[in-house]
């Protein structure tokens, strides 16, 4: 298959694209989709054999506007249009009753629906000229870091998809938080760009719930069962209130085959080992820009092990912690 290249002005075509059945993968604010027509069983299949993914995994759906909401969407609470008017378009996905018009193929068969609006420009004029929401999972091979440039979906996307709409780099960098509306009190599914503290303010109490999903469940919202977000060497955070002890212990690991993502200016702390510094200690916003982008510059053949620093899991950095969670299997070293 060849795949089209196009511009962020070249939305009119992307919209065509997706409008009869093919794949685009389109810009966000958080990272780069693999879209398709939601309506569109065939071409949502094509999402899953494309990106390798378990078809129990329920994709999230994208509008251009708040205002499409009840065309999808049953039973909507006030509190779900009163997060919609505040986030909006952005990083924020709810959980909501679905109509049938929605396909099993987007949902896992539940009787819910993952939708949320993004925040880039391209991609709502995508979905407005498209005419039809769009299902769109991260634009990757299910299990790998996430896409955040063109490209990224190029390396990994080029001869499987009909399209990749270059839109510039994702701002945001990590998925959008998924709240679940149809609980009481709202429940967080998967931490992201809007943070708990953001939720609280309109809606009050908020729980999160992010353990992962049994064997044989299916989750109601993506990131909850499977592996994520990993490069092919095997990932452990390292946490300790003295940073020496964590130079130390990565310095005694052999520099061959050893990859460390830190914190600005921290590289020259671990001499001898391949580095990528993803964000300044403390500003949980400039790592979770750069999680992705870092974790697939060190996603390298001669790399067997990444030590990971991790931020404090307040605001933003609960999202980077997730992730990074996800991406070592739960391997944390606290020393």
């Amino acid at each position: 298959m060849k795949t089209e290249l196009l511009t962020a002005a070249e939305t009119a075509r992307a919209a065509e694209i997706i409008r009869n059945g093919g794949l685009v993968a389109i810009p966000t604010e958080t990272v780069y989709g693999l879209g398709a027509n939601a309506l569109d069983a065939a071409a949502v299949k094509r999402i899953f054999e494309v990106k390798g993914r378990p078809q129990d995994n329920p994709l999230i759906i994208h509008v251009s506007s708040a205002d499409e909401l009840d065309a999808w969407c049953r039973d909507i609470p006030a509190a779900a249009r009163a997060l919609a008017a505040e986030f909006w378009p952005g990083p924020l996905t709810m959980i909501l009753k679905r109509k049938s018009a929605v396909p099993d193929t987007v949902t896992a068969g539940l009787d819910t629906v993952a939708v949320r609006c993004p925040d880039h420009p391209a991609a709502l004029e995508t979905i407005r000229l498209a005419g039809v929401p769009v299902a769109a999972p991260s634009a990757n091979l299910s299990g790998k870091p996430s896409t955040t440039t063109a490209q990224h979906c190029i390396h990994d996307l080029t001869g499987k998809v009909d399209a990749i709409l270059d839109g510039g780099p994702c701002r945001v960098g990590v998925e959008s938080t998924i709240v679940d509306m149809t609980v009481r009190p709202p429940r967080i599914l998967r931490p992201g760009g809007i943070t708990l503290e953001q939720l609280e303010r309109t809606l009050g109490r908020v729980r999160t719930e992010t353990s992962p999903v049994k064997s044989g469940e299916t989750p109601k919202a993506p990131g909850m069962k499977y592996r994520h977000y990993s490069p092919k060497a095997e990932v452990t955070i390292i946490k300790s209130d003295i940073k020496q002890k964590i130079y130390d212990y990565v310095n005694s690991m052999p520099d061959e085959g050893t990859a460390v993502l830190c914190f600005d200016g921290e590289s020259g702390s671990f001499p001898g080992k391949l580095c990528a510094e993803y964000g300044a200690e403390g500003d949980a916003f400039s790592m979770a820009e750069r999680l992705f982008a870092c974790l697939r510059e060190l996603d390298r053949e001669d790399i067997t092990r990444i030590y990971a620093r991790c931020p404090s899991g307040e605001g933003v950095g609960r999202a980077v912690c997730n992730r990074l969670e996800k991406a070592s299997g739960g391997r944390i070293i606290c020393l």
